[in-house]
């Protein structure tokens, strides 16, 4: 690992220096988004395609991340609300830059399924913000895909 980063609360998903916020609204009902989120960290490699292994660690108040490219995250989960809101911060990473990183999966009900809302929260040096905010196409991207690929794993459990 890199670096540590500046350890922040769920306050820093609103006033970071860089939000990226995205949206979709999938079949799934909040309660089975929630459990793939927080109980099935495992799982997010089988339908988040940039990320290559995860795995709770500190009895599941935290994450291990890898990801495509060789990124390397090491998280604390700071909101964990059933059905309702999922989020966790950065604690260490080896992505140069980076100063503090958070995000929170929001999960509202949409008539019997859930509109998914994503915010990637950063603050970084200069060139590492204005990085993040080039990423923006991509990331929303990913996220679409993998919400996508999330609903239609959970659609085959619910069968």
């Amino acid at each position: 690992m890199a670096h540590r980063l500046r350890p922040v609360g769920l306050d820093f998903i609103d006033i970071a220096p860089v939000r990226l916020v995205f949206a979709q609204e999938i079949a799934a009902p909040p309660a089975a988004v929630f459990h793939a989120l927080n109980d099935d960290v495992p799982g997010w490699a089988e339908w988040f395609a940039a990320v290559t292994r995860a795995r709770p660690v500190d009895d599941g108040a935290g994450r291990d991340i890898r990801l495509k490219g060789g990124g390397h995250f090491l998280e604390t989960v700071i909101a964990a609300k059933e059905a309702e809101v999922y989020a966790y911060r950065v604690d260490e990473t080896n992505a140069p830059g980076a100063r503090a990183l958070a995000e929170e999966w929001r999960l509202i009900p949409a008539g019997t399924g859930t509109r998914v809302r994503w915010t990637f929260a950063a603050d970084g040096t200069a060139p590492f913000r204005l990085a993040v905010k080039a990423a923006r196409a991509g990331l929303g991207r990913a996220f679409r895909d993998a919400v996508v690929t999330l609903d239609r794993r959970l659609a085959g459990q619910r069968q």
